[in-house]
């Protein structure tokens, strides 16, 4: 099968209904930081992996937000335009120093950082405020962090560094605005709806706000030009990431990011895949077999049972400290396959699972004993458990509803199974109908109890026309092909 893969830049819009067109695209690249031009719900519900480019444009942004500092102190562009016009006024354009004042830096990723170790070397206070970065982390920078009602009191300049999201819209607003210091400067390299542009309008007329560096806005270009008319507005069209460094460098780490997961090298940049970060490992294909098998084990015994209410994957043993996130998702991925070559993968599993109602739960045990992988899943009230490990290289299935069996199953080829009362003429029974259907007995494991109903495996050449023959010899019976 052919692979698609779509590289973009901010001005191509990447909608749900190109997503849908594509019937093979496996990924989405953005030369670029910024993923709103691309529908990431739609690209997760369709298992598409959204790469961006976390890093190619740190520094140009960095760099014109500090720009914009500089031009909003000393009024630059409108004093650019007066000589340009023909005039000499030296005391209207009177500006301040940067050295001594405050900036208050909302957003400490890595542009963040790259601002304020700039602009500390004019002598600047850096402070700052972000819901992820370690306090510490941010100190050994040089930023003292506080909450955002500490923070608007404190600065003379305002910088936002945040992705666009329902928490950070118009995260500077009326209310902000009026806690902040009259003529406080703000500035917008990030994206446009973080700073409220119908508030920022009313801030700039009233003089709560003294000026304003704007390179992004909600509406690009913008048909309302009441902000960039303004005389204390300083605006550009989005030029945060184009310098030409940027662009080379976006589009090589694009490029790289691509080929090295292809290569089954590394994960950089997913936006909507960070459970396939640690597939990458030698072994962890493997183990991303043994959860789908193992869920496809179980969506086989329960055909007649769904549909599922939860799904519990527990991983035992220290080398799947960090393997129960793909495993979860590869048990869903076999528990709603609808045939071989078509169904759910790990992008878009648990979402999957979240919109059909099937909660889904994932633990981690410590054990020195063996290395397993636990799949129980809830039915009606009723559980259902498999359990099952990786041996030799082989996904292995050790354990079927309490039934433990004798020899480890591989998770391979054509399986049937079959849940019946232990007796001599049982095997001879099945084997003959397998014969009358011309498909042959390739290997046998049955369960460790000696007495009772318990569950035994074959495997088989060929699948059953019909495995209705097997109802009078077996309590229950399920085949599937892994």
């Amino acid at each position: 099968m052919n692979l698609y893969i779509r590289v973009v830049r901010s001005a191509t819009k990447v909608t749900c209904d190109v997503i849908n067109a594509g019937s093979n695209l496996k990924i989405i690249g953005r030369a670029g930081t910024g993923v709103d031009n691309v529908d990431v719900d739609a690209a997760t519900k369709s298992g598409i992996i959204v790469m961006n480019t976390p890093s190619g444009n740190t520094i140009s942004a960095a760099e014109l937000t500090c720009a914009l500092l500089m031009s909003l102190s000393r009024h630059i562009p409108q004093a650019v335009m007066s000589m340009k016009d023909g005039k000499w006024d030296r005391k209207k354009f009177m500006g301040a120093e940067l050295y001594g004042k405050v900036l208050g830096i909302v957003g400490l990723g890595r542009i963040g950082k790259e601002v304020a170790s700039r602009m500390q070397s004019f002598g600047m206070r850096t402070i700052g405020y972000d819901p992820i970065t370690p306090l510490e982390v941010s100190a050994s920078w040089g930023v003292e962090q506080m909450s955002l009602e500490e923070l608007w009191p404190q600065c003379d300049y305002i910088t936002v560094h945040t992705p666009l999201m329902p928490s950070t819209t118009g995260l500077l607003n009326d209310a902000s605005f009026a806690k902040c210091k009259k003529g406080v400067k703000v500035v917008n390299c990030a994206r446009g709806g973080i700073i409220d542009e119908a508030a920022l309008l009313r801030a700039l007329e009233s003089g709560q706000c003294g000026g304003a560096g704007l390179d992004v806005f909600v509406e690009e270009p913008p048909k309302d030009r009441a902000l960039v008319n303004h005389p204390n507005v300083i605006s550009c069209p989005h030029l945060g990431a184009s310098t030409k460094e940027a662009q080379a460098r976006c589009g090589r780490d694009i490029a790289l990011q691509i080929v090295d997961m292809v290569t089954g090298k590394a994960l950089v940049g997913a936006v909507n895949a960070q459970v396939l970060v640690s597939t990458f490992s030698p072994d962890s294909h493997q183990w991303i077999r043994l959860g789908e098998s193992m869920g496809r084990v179980l969506k086989a015994c329960t055909a007649s049972k769904e549909p599922y209410s939860q799904v519990h994957v527990t991983s035992l043993g220290e080398s799947l400290k960090k393997s129960s996130g793909f495993l979860s998702s590869a048990a869903v991925v076999g528990l709603l396959a609808e045939g071989p070559q078509k169904g759910p993968n790990l992008v878009n599993a648990l979402p999957l699972a979240a919109e059909t109602g099937i909660t889904v739960q994932t633990d981690h045990k410590d054990s020195d004993e063996r290395e397993v992988c636990v799949v129980e899943v809830s039915v009606n009230g009723s559980s259902f458990t498999t359990v099952g490990s990786v041996q030799a290289g082989v996904p292995v299935l050790l354990e079927l509803n309490g039934s433990v069996f004798r020899q480890p199953v591989p998770l391979t080829g054509h399986l049937l199974f079959f849940k019946a009362s232990n007796s001599t003429e049982l095997l001879l029974s099945v084997t003959g109908v397998l014969a009358a259907a011309g498909v042959e007995l390739q290997s046998f494991s049955a369960s460790t109890a000696s007495s009772g109903e318990q569950w035994y495996c074959m495997g088989i050449s060929s699948l059953l026309g019909d495995i209705g023959a097997l109802k009078s010899l077996a309590k229950e019976a399920a085949q599937l092909t892994v």
